[in-house]
């Protein structure tokens, strides 16, 4: 634990405020709706998707790897979701069997994970066949310009907030296996230029998902 992180954790609410009142929050909302039975989130951060989860969702699971985050991740889900499983784990280590759940949810994540094709492999395994993945995810942005933008901001902004903004993540969504259900290319209004370009939708996972044995067995790494 970092005094980076530290920080980091402590003013993550009140950063991104002014970005959740000009559409991101509704936009969490609006994806959640859809969620339902056993739900993984990934890298859960302080909880800010946690009141949009409706009666639907039989259970639910969140993961956060940054102990800062994680502690105020559990003191938020202790007041609004006390049945939820919160625990330590990073995107790319998912301590679930395979086949786990009906449902993940990656919003803002997959721009920081070290390992995105590992952590994409890993929501593949743990989800069912057939299972759902909603995301809301930082992206490169299609206009040349502001790609090139992104590549030049991009050291600073990870710096920053730890995040790589110019990944195509759609196109990894779909390499790893899942396919796009639906999609929109969006922006988020009040983050900087260089971060706002973003997509938000669902894709679906394969019908069948070598498990973690199998990945490991074949000297690739779940």
């Amino acid at each position: 634990m970092t005094l980076r992180s530290r920080f980091f954790a402590m003013t993550y609410d009140r950063q991104m405020t002014k970005v959740e009142q000009a559409g991101l929050g509704a936009r969490r909302e609006g994806l959640l709706a859809d969620a339902a039975g056993k739900v993984l989130e990934i890298g859960a951060g302080t909880g800010s998707n946690l009141r949009f989860y409706g009666p639907a969702v039989a259970s639910l699971t969140l993961t956060e790897p940054e102990i800062p985050m994680l502690r105020r991740l559990q003191r938020k889900a202790g007041e609004q979701m006390p049945a939820a499983m919160v625990l330590r784990a990073p995107a790319e280590d998912l301590p679930f069997e395979d086949a786990t759940f009906d449902v993940a949810v990656s919003t803002l994540v997959l721009c920081g994970v070290d390992d995105q094709p590992r952590a994409l492999r890993e929501l593949r395994r743990v989800l069912r066949p057939g299972g759902q993945l909603l995301f809301i995810e930082h992206v490169r942005s299609t206009d040349p310009e502001l790609a090139r933008f992104q590549d030049r901001m991009n050291g600073i902004n990870r710096f920053v907030v730890g995040c790589d903004c110019n990944r195509p993540t759609l196109d990894s969504l779909q390499e790893a296996g899942f396919t796009i259900a639906q999609v929109e290319h969006t922006t988020l209004p009040k983050a900087p230029k260089f971060a706002r370009p973003a997509i938000v939708g669902s894709a679906t996972a394969p019908a069948s998902v070598p498990s973690r044995d199998a990945q490991l067995a074949t000297g690739d790494r779940p």
